[in-house]
């Protein structure tokens, strides 16, 4: 299907205010390929961003082919699911609108409880449908995305996406709630605090096992919601929603599911890159590309812009250095090596976290640990350093010795030429909906997590001096003691790629914030 038939104009009333005002906005466009997302294709006046000179990174230009990213995953239900409202009403899920109140769950010291909170943000897509039959009769019809709480926790409705094995329904499985026959919770009412837990208490019954999941074999309309909570009650059980990442406010765009959704697309991004590297006043100063979001997000697959970058980059003498968690880059890994060999290249793969159930749940729809760790052998194969940011590392979380030791230990594995170890970073904007995921999937972390990061965006220094004290035995262990790149010939530029690494950070929301896609990113640079 081409994209210009899907596309959207003004005229039909659904480009984006800020987007509206954009002189160099040529269209928005869908595609089934990226179901849920809309693409707005810009004509950009200038590629090179300066970074304003308060930020604390080692460099001074960016190059940001695309704000927002696809790398987001979407979890859906049929439209007809019943949603359990405040009032004690239901509504099908399909006519929810942002700003109804509707019932989520909240942890309350050792139970969950129901609560009041309000929908944020409310969807359509199109998604292969399957139905999960429970023993009182209840069924939901959802994408194998699609999460339930069950009393082993959240899990997916299908087994495997895309041959990567991920927790999910079976037979042996509970869920929890009130299901068809139990009674339905009262919340206080609408004149009560949002998030103020009920009397009533989560749970289950054997009435809410799981009896089947059926892949019904065809796709359908499908919606879902962003609240407060982090989840809401469908067909009387608890199921989980995605939080999104911050923020391209700059655009009128909100800082919850649009910086996945609406993705903006600098489509001649690499002529208007020649053209200003090729200006007598151009410098060749060090450009680091990654710094806000993922060049190599799968929006990339369809746009192929970084390899019209890497050839004006690399053609006019200019170093350069790429971050990334996309595998996509292995495509353009021989315009890398051939780039090398004439300007210096950095490339670093971010890469958090082993345990596949917590990316799951922290860094949906970006690759996983083991294709990162791929990627990285890939890079090195292609005669490429690669330096790896463990990042973020996430207090309470992936911080412990035995992690941080089984994740140096496997990058040291893959080839990895340097580690850089970078704690959670919360901006404003990021920090509550981080803050809003811990709530909902790890409440026993949060008074941790406000106590470290009280003073701002950046934890505690006794916390990144501990972390640093911590992973400084592992890294000799692992033989990556060492600077990020070998010295040799003009190291210039990869000692700042070294340092830049060191200096970005991340953040991350609910079923994912992101890391930016996950931005493992510093939106610090300038937007274009």
């Amino acid at each position: 299907m081409r994209w210009d038939v899907q596309q959207l104009t003004a005229a039909d009333g659904q480009a984006l205010p800020g987007l509206q005002r954009m002189a160099g906005l040529v269209r928005s466009v869908r595609t089934p390929e990226f179901d849920g997302i809309t693409f707005h294709e810009v004509m950009c006046k200038s590629a090179l961003n300066r970074v304003p000179a308060a930020s604390h990174v080692p460099f001074r230009r960016t190059v940001n082919p695309y704000r927002g990213c696809s790398h987001a995953c979407t979890y859906c239900l049929s439209g007809d699911t019943d949603v359990l409202m405040s009032d004690g009403r239901v509504r099908p899920l399909a006519k929810i609108r942002v700003g109804d109140r509707v019932v989520g769950t909240r942890a309350v010291g050792t139970r969950r409880r129901y609560v009041q909170t309000v929908v944020l943000d409310h969807w359509e897509t199109r998604k292969p449908a399957f139905r999960v039959d429970l023993a009182d009769g209840t069924s939901l019809v959802a994408s194998a995305d699609h999460r339930f709480l069950t009393t082993h926790g959240w899990k997916q409705v299908a087994g495997a996406a895309r041959g990567i094995r991920r927790a999910h329904l079976t037979t042996a499985d509970q869920l929890t709630g009130f299901g068809a026959t139990g009674p339905v919770p009262t919340v206080p009412g609408d004149g009560a605090r949002s998030g103020q837990p009920s009397d009533s208490a989560v749970d289950t019954g054997a009435g809410l096992r799981v009896a089947a999941v059926h892949d019904l074999g065809v796709e359908m309309a499908m919606f879902d919601i962003s609240t407060g909570t982090g989840d809401f009650i469908a067909n009387g059980v608890v199921s989980h929603n995605c939080f999104a990442r911050g923020t391209h406010t700059y655009l009128d765009l909100d800082a919850g599911d649009d910086f996945d959704r609406e993705v903006i697309v600098k489509v001649n991004v690499a002529d208007v890159l020649r053209r200003e590297v090729a200006k007598a006043s151009w410098t060749r100063e060090h450009v680091a590309m990654g710094t806000n979001t993922d060049p190599y997000q799968r929006a990339e697959g369809r746009y192929q812009l970084m390899p019209g970058i890497i050839d004006a980059l690399a053609g006019s003498g200019t170093p350069f250095s790429i971050l990334t968690k996309g595998t996509l880059l292995q495509r353009d890994l021989p315009l890398l090596a051939q780039a090398s060999e004439s300007v210096s290249v950095g490339v670093g793969v971010s890469l958090a976290m082993l345990d596949e159930d917590l990316h799951r749940s922290v860094e949906p729809g970006t690759p996983t640990p083991r294709a990162r760790l791929e990627l990285i052998r890939a890079i090195r194969a292609a005669g490429l350093p690669c330096n790896v940011l463990v990042a973020p590392v996430l207090p309470g979380l992936t911080d412990s010795v035995e992690h941080l030791d089984a994740l140096i230990g496997a990058v040291a594995e893959a080839g990895a030429t340097g580690v850089s170890i970078i704690p959670l970073h919360l901006r404003p904007g990021a920090r509550e909906w981080y803050l809003r995921w811990l709530r909902a999937d790890k409440p026993e972390l949060l008074d941790r997590y406000q106590r470290l990061y009280s003073a701002g965006s950046y934890a505690h220094q006794r916390y990144r001096t501990w972390v640093t004290e911590r992973t400084a035995p592992l890294l000799r262990r692992h033989g990556l003691d060492r600077p990020a790149f070998d010295a040799a010939g003009d190291d210039g530029p990869r000692r700042r790629w070294s340092a830049t690494t060191t200096s970005i950070n991340s953040a991350k929301r609910g079923a994912a914030v992101s890391a930016q896609q996950g931005t493992l990113f510093d939106p610090s640079a300038t937007a274009t």
